[in-house]
């Protein structure tokens, strides 16, 4: 699919609506995607009111994208519903842990992955958000989550007023492994991330930065220890409120 290697996070929109039939078409390639046991474990919040997607910019840190997009579309994981199914046909469901918390969040980011790409079939652009987890219960919050759904990835989605280039990747054989896994080396890691140290654009990073290397950009910068062990803590606990941890 030329989706897959064309694909571009955007970040600025155009005012354009997204027509209601590429919308559905969009959900329905969601809800096609792989599932464990057929059970679902996901439930879908498209947001389009500019009042709503203006009360969920804050846990999104304000980004542009979350006012300026024609819809927020949330991902949640979701146990509520087939919980719901099952105590109605006295059948009593323990999926209030852990292993099934891991499994509705898999299938939540299937049903969001099959969205995205269906959505830039149809033209339109689209962007992740990583915030969606620092902030669940402020999300949750908003959109009247029940116990039982927690906010695992959220997407803005619309016509796109920017084509900005493509991001680069590591060479696929730092990814990949056949038959078992070959840990790397110190010259193979420096090989591996040659060619991105080298790049004009990290070189700007570096500058903007004042760092001397780009591993230093993540580890102090973008992605701090405090930060890092800050957000776990409140996703964990989001997870406990909205009742995937009970004992």
């Amino acid at each position: 699919m030329d989706a897959i290697f064309s694909h571009r996070s955007i970040r600025v929109y155009r005012e354009q609506p997204i027509e209601s039939e590429k919308m559905s078409r969009m959900l329905e390639a969601a809800t096609r995607a792989s599932t464990t046991g057929n059970m679902q474990l996901y439930s879908i919040v498209v947001t389009t009111s500019p009042d709503l997607k203006k009360a969920l910019a804050p846990a999104h840190f304000n980004q542009s994208m979350v006012t300026g997009a024609p819809a927020v579309v949330t991902f949640c994981a979701d146990i509520n519903r087939f919980s719901k199914w099952c105590r109605l046909r006295d059948a009593e469901p323990r999926y209030d842990n852990f292993a099934w918390f891991v499994n509705s969040a898999i299938d939540t980011l299937l049903a969001a992955q099959n969205f995205c790409l269906q959505a830039e079939t149809e033209g339109l652009g689209i962007c992740y958000l990583g915030t969606t987890t620092y902030n669940a219960q402020e999300i949750a919050a908003v959109l009247n989550l029940p116990k039982g759904v927690i906010p695992i990835t959220t997407v803005t989605v619309g016509y796109p007023a920017q084509n900005p280039p493509l991001t680069d990747r590591l060479p696929i054989e730092a990814v990949v492994h056949y038959d078992t896994y070959k840990d790397y080396s110190e010259a193979d890691i420096n090989r591996l991330w040659k060619e991105k140290e080298s790049l004009e654009f990290t070189k700007q990073l570096l500058k903007e930065n004042n760092l001397d290397n780009l591993a230093k950009i993540f580890t102090q910068n973008r992605y701090k220890a405090e930060d890092n062990l800050f957000f776990s803590k409140k996703y964990f606990d989001a997870l406990v409120e909205q009742g995937f941890f009970n004992q």
